[in-house]
């Protein structure tokens, strides 16, 4: 199977260059400076799992002489339309396209650019981040990949992505409720990015006072609520689920749209958080912290502006 990577920084790095490490047929879409720094330095993974250093195949853009049967993106939502024309010549009758973004709404933007049949669910739990160095570092135990076809079914094609994603030293899972698992990954990482970048600290602080604790508990239940009206697989019996898996987190915990803060970077605010607003509006569901997250994320986007 031929794989193609888009992009090879914190999340495309590391997952590629596992599969390249294990000797699958891979290649990095990438940038004139990320092109340049691979080739002289490789694609260095420094990882809990284990260190590499790969020299793999890199293709340009306008260096259109290959297609191909897997296309994994991995972009941050505000990068996805230019991401979309990025693999455009790449695409093919057969080619699937697997998005590891969190959220839910790029679905239905890469359905719409190149047809259902093409687009698989996916999604990825990882602690990772690209040095400044170019180097992909992984801190932590998991590092997870889930993907599957939307409609649940374990198709041919389906079989072949398992069979290319085998014995890794990462964790490629297949999910046969891929939808399910996005949504309720989509609940959490609302519930704590939005608690994190609100109130700019870390969840075990957040957790500990316990306004703090209510503030979680609200931002659950609002995104909840909203998500059950527009029919999403959620129930309110994941609120307790959730603030459970909250209060098991390491004390110094951050989401990764916080660390985007920290580093003066956009963020995914309307990807994650005015997608659930403008449902609420839709339904009439009052939604106050959900408002407030945003309002803030904004603000800060504004002030980037200064």
């Amino acid at each position: 199977m031929k794989i193609l990577i888009v992009g090879a920084g914190a999340i495309g790095g590391y997952f590629g260059g596992r599969l390249l490490e294990k000797g699958e047929d891979v290649t990095f879409l990438v940038r004139e400076g990320r092109k340049k720094q691979i080739e002289q330095h490789g694609l260095r993974i420094e990882s809990v799992h284990g260190d590499i250093n790969l020299q793999p195949k890199l293709v340009l853009r306008e260096e259109v002489n290959e297609k191909y049967d897997l296309i994994i993106l991995s972009t941050k939502s505000y990068h996805l339309h230019a991401a979309m024309e990025d693999i455009r010549p790449f695409v093919t009758e057969e080619t699937m396209i697997l998005p590891l973004l969190n959220g839910i709404s790029h679905i239905e933007t890469l359905v719409n650019e190149f047809g259902d049949r093409h687009v698989l669910g996916g999604l990825c739990f990882i602690e990772t981040t690209l040095a400044t160095n170019g180097n992909v570092v992984q801190t932590s135990p998991i590092h997870n990949l889930v993907f599957g076809e939307r409609n649940g079914e374990e198709t041919e094609r389906i079989k072949k992505v398992k069979e290319a994603f085998s014995h890794t030293k990462a964790n490629f899972i297949y999910s046969d409720q891929i939808m399910k698992e996005m949504w309720h990954k989509y609940l959490f990482i609302s519930l704590l990015s939005g608690a994190t970048t609100l109130m700019r600290a870390p969840i075990g602080p957040i957790r500990e006072v316990e306004s703090g604790f209510e503030a979680l508990s609200e931002i659950a239940t609002e995104v909840v609520t909203v998500m059950e009206k527009i029919g999403a697989p959620v129930g309110q019996e994941l609120i307790g689920a959730q603030l459970t898996k909250i209060k098991e987190m390491g004390y110094e915990m951050k989401s990764s749209m916080q660390r985007d803060m920290e580093k003066g970077m956009p963020t995914e605010a309307a990807h994650f958080f005015l997608y659930l607003l403008k449902h609420a509006e839709a339904h009439q569901i009052r939604t106050p912290y959900l408002q407030l997250i945003y309002a803030n994320l904004k603000v800060y986007e504004k002030m980037l502006q200064v």
